[in-house]
């Protein structure tokens, strides 16, 4: 009864958001956008955690102008996504440092007049970095969000990033209500880097993950939940990991990835969905080209990286995010 009373004050104000819009259906499309920003850390030493390298006094001379730059150039790839279609609803972030640096993205940017809000996870990562989602209230009205945390510590691994689950409702023609309950995850598994341990450390991040989507699925009133899982896997869609979901990958067949290491691009960062979602078309890479650089001696060009290595380099990523269209069935 108390759901019901709930869905019952939710349900009209949701709608109320939207009203605007025609009602042709448009409306029901949801753009999702997935990108590791790299390192997107504010030039304040946060206690307890590895930033460092990320001050002003630090080897990378992290100065106020370069993490501006960095905000406003974020912010402008966000909006030149609806350059062919929406705004992106829901956009998945990796490597943020604080809520700090999404209050001034959200707030003091360019998107400040866009209306996005945001939820993050706070982890115990040594470096303190974190996954975060931002959202557009009009088109996602928030119900739950709670950070997953990896078990690393319990067996003697250093901790990683937690994972984010978030849940809200979307608009939808094909429900009597008008609207339907989606559910978020936002992960960034641990490096490939780290030889044995790290493996250890990633495989039990996957293990954590797939257990949360199969508690999504055993309590949810719907048979087949909408779910969408995004973020930076360090891993290939055919890695084994995935072989542990039921959710489908979404990697554009024809593209090249979203990661370039040493001029071969690899798929690391994914976009997956439940089968009672539909998108339109697979997860394609934004290149937008002042996200790349210009091609090298042998034709390949890579992401405009911020760092190259303790250099800065002036770019805004050393990954390309995805963006992905889709429905509620």
């Amino acid at each position: 009864m108390r759901r019901v009373c709930v869905l019952a004050l939710i349900v009209p104000l949701l709608l109320s958001t939207l009203g605007a819009h025609e009602d042709n259906g448009s409306e029901d499309v949801l753009r999702i956008m997935e990108w590791n920003v790299e390192n997107l850390f504010d030039t304040i030493d946060d206690e307890g955690f590895r930033d460092e390298e990320f001050l002003p006094q630090g080897e990378r001379r992290w100065t106020s102008y370069r993490y501006w730059k960095k905000l406003s150039d974020i912010s402008k790839v966000i909006v030149a996504t609806a350059d062919d279609g929406p705004l992106p609803a829901i956009i998945g972030l990796c490597e943020v440092e604080n809520d700090s640096v999404l209050t001034a993205l959200t707030r003091r940017s360019i998107l400040r007049s866009l209306g996005y809000d945001y939820v993050m996870t706070h982890s115990n990562d040594a470096r303190g970095v974190d996954v975060a989602m931002l959202y557009l209230p009009t088109s996602f009205r928030l119900l739950e969000q709670r950070d997953v945390r990896v078990p690393s510590a319990d067996h003697d691994l250093p901790s990683t990033r937690d994972i984010l689950y978030v849940k809200g409702l979307v608009r939808s023609h094909s429900q009597p209500a008008g609207v339907d309950t989606l559910h978020v995850v936002v992960v960034h598994l641990p490096s490939r880097l780290g030889g044995q341990q790290g493996n250890r450390n990633r495989a039990l991040a996957a293990k954590t993950l797939w257990s949360l989507v199969d508690s999504i699925t055993a309590t949810s009133v719907q048979t087949v939940p909408a779910i969408v899982l995004m973020g930076d896997f360090n891993a290939g869609g055919k890695d084994r990991i995935f072989k542990q979901s039921s959710l489908l990958l979404t990697d554009h067949p024809q593209a090249l990835g979203t990661y370039c290491y040493r001029g071969v691009w690899q798929w690391i960062d994914h976009i997956l969905i439940s089968s009672s979602v539909i998108s339109s078309s697979p997860a394609l890479p934004l290149s937008l080209p002042w996200l790349l650089e210009a091609p090298n001696s042998s034709g390949v060009q890579m992401p405009r990286r911020t760092f190259r290595g303790d250099t800065y380099h002036g770019g805004i990523s050393d990954h390309l995010p995805l963006v992905l269209d889709l429905r509620l069935k």
